[in-house]
């Protein structure tokens, strides 16, 4: 089915009833801010089901994802692998609160991916990784800073909400009440690709930082690539300094290639984290490096961490079976070339239109930002023209196109994603951005 090019909106009469009713019981009708659709105007989706590359609303709408879940979906929706998986495991149990053999087959697969990480804990969620991986930084260390970098969202643990992107950026939230201050001032910012206020930092906090924290790839003020020689850089002065390198890889792990994005970029953690792919849409996430590092998490050391849910043995039967499907033979050359194709298709749409724009890639992570200038860092992501991305995100969705509610995050193209509907999206762009380009 080709894009219509002219905008067509479709009926959405039950959603606006459903969200009507979720107002009344849902913190803002939603349960994770950026759903609320409020930066991008419009009314919220309520999403019925969804197959392959297919989301269908409350009212039957067929849209085109390229949300996936926020990129857990690398495999489409409701893949039958992976569905198969899960209904087998729920006939099993779905909680034991004891250890089961899959955590340690999907462990070791892990392991095998990404050799850096020796020993995993799994958890629930990114934020509890990241936050985990935190908390034995500076256990390892006895240390109490860490140095994060601006527009880089590490989920919503205290120590990360401060110059984070994500959510926070597309609700214009700088610093978050309920965070203790004393807390706050623990927590240091650089900005995104600037080594030397890495170097600034360190100096004006000798030995007192546990911890660098970072996206190899940021995905969450929008996609931004690191400049060549910062994460080396990064990498060589935590060394330096006695500091750990914690690489977020909640995003990018298993996305651009069997593994983590480390491997590409030529850059080792001490700690990783993971989460999203490794769980094939099920929750679950992972934190795990050097073996005498991981060593000091309890029950063998001091650093505490545990959840009942931890391990649940339907996120890892849907982990285990996902990641089998990402070894078949030419899974990530298909996905890419896809994602290249659409790059350069709305790259010739934006020359087109003359709109001002970048589109800013790597593999299938992609980000339009309304501005005519290059975005390396969170300033440049929040120079983009946000009411220009929301009446583009509005002109997409009345084409049946699915893209993020926010300027500061990325799209996502998964393994079921089609030539024509690259071909489609492509065409939907053109005349969306045709439509801003004619608006006074």
């Amino acid at each position: 089915m080709n894009a219509p090019t002219k905008a067509v909106k479709p009926n959405r009469q039950r959603s606006r009833e459903i969200f009507a009713r979720a107002e009344t019981v849902l913190v803002g009708g939603v349960n994770s801010p950026v759903r609320a659709f409020r930066s991008v105007g419009g009314e919220p989706l309520i999403i019925e089901r969804g197959s392959a590359q297919y989301l269908y609303d409350a009212d039957g709408n067929e849209l085109l994802d390229y949300v996936c879940s926020w990129g857990a979906l690398l495999l489409g929706h409701a893949h039958p692998a992976v569905a198969a998986a899960i209904a087998d495991q729920a006939r099993r149990g779905t909680s034991f609160g004891v250890t089961t053999e899959l955590e340690i087959e999907l462990a070791s697969v892990i392991h095998g991916a990404i050799p850096s990480m020796e020993k995993v804990r799994f958890v629930s969620s990114g934020t509890e990784a990241t936050m985990s991986a935190v908390r034995l930084a500076r256990g390892v260390t006895g240390r109490d800073y860490i140095l994060k970098f601006e527009g880089c969202y590490h989920g919503h643990a205290d120590s990360f909400l401060s110059q984070a992107g994500s959510g926070l950026a597309t609700l214009g939230i700088a610093e978050c009440p309920g965070v203790p201050e004393a807390l706050a001032a623990l927590t240091l910012n650089a900005p995104f690709n600037d080594l030397p206020a890495v170097e600034r930092l360190f100096a004006e906090h000798a030995g007192k930082i546990a911890a660098v924290i970072v996206e190899p790839i940021a995905a969450n003020m929008g996609v931004v690539l690191p400049a060549e020689g910062f994460l080396s850089g990064l990498r060589e002065i935590t060394q330096r300094n006695g500091a750990l390198l914690i690489i977020d890889e909640v995003i990018t792990g298993f996305r651009l290639h069997y593994g983590a994005a480390q491997k590409l970029l030529g850059i080792d953690a001490d700690l990783t984290t993971l989460g999203k792919i490794i769980g094939g849409g099920v929750p679950v996430a992972a934190y795990g490096g050097r073996r005498e590092y991981m060593d000091r998490v309890a029950p063998l050391g001091p650093v505490y961490q545990g959840g009942t849910l931890a391990g649940n043995p339907l996120a890892m039967r849907a982990g285990l079976a996902t990641l089998n499907e990402l070894t078949k033979p030419g899974v990530y050359e298909a996905l890419n070339r896809n994602a290249e194709r659409l790059v350069a298709g709305l790259r010739k749409a934006v020359a087109e239109s003359g709109v001002p724009a970048v589109v800013n890639t790597i593999g299938s992570l992609a980000t339009i930002f309304f501005t005519a200038e290059p975005v390396t860092n969170y300033a440049g992501a929040k120079s983009s023209d946000k009411t220009r991305y929301a009446r583009y995100f509005r002109e997409m969705l009345d084409r049946d196109i699915f893209l993020a509610p926010s300027q500061f995050e990325a799209a996502f193209v998964s393994v079921v994603h089609t030539s024509d509907d690259i071909d489609r999206t492509i065409a939907a762009a053109r005349s969306s951005l045709q439509a801003i380009a004619d608006t006074p």
